[in-house]
């Protein structure tokens, strides 16, 4: 015998955070992958960069910044210090390997002083 299910849009847990600020706050948790980011904000993966790429130009404005741990290639060890893109790149420029450690973000923020010390 067959278990029916009801057919329906699945449900999330409500949020009141704008996908951004859930992304800034799995940051200041420690370092993140793009993967572990896309689960902690429940968006495709692809999409985290953009979002990236926003949380780096207002965290400047306000004197913090994304701090990027570069990809690395599991077969040389070639490390993609240059790279400006928040990608993973897709293959090793040196051995053309495809195991790429991706690269890890954290956020940095700026400390305050408090007026008399």
């Amino acid at each position: 015998m067959k278990a029916k299910y009801k057919k329906g849009p699945i449900l999330l847990p409500e949020t009141h955070e704008t996908i951004r600020q859930e992304l800034i706050d799995g940051l200041l948790l420690g370092p993140c992958s793009a993967r572990d980011l896309s689960a902690i904000a429940r968006i495709p993966e692809r999409d985290v960069p953009h979002h990236l790429e926003h949380i780096q130009k207002s965290l400047a404005t306000s004197g913090g910044r994304l701090i990027i741990m570069p990809a690395e290639c599991k077969k040389c060890g070639f490390v993609f210090t240059k790279r400006e893109k928040l990608r993973r790149p897709g293959k090793c420029p040196v051995c053309s390997g495809e195991s790429i450690q991706e690269p890890l973000f954290t956020i940095e923020l700026p400390v305050s002083r408090s007026k008399g010390q």
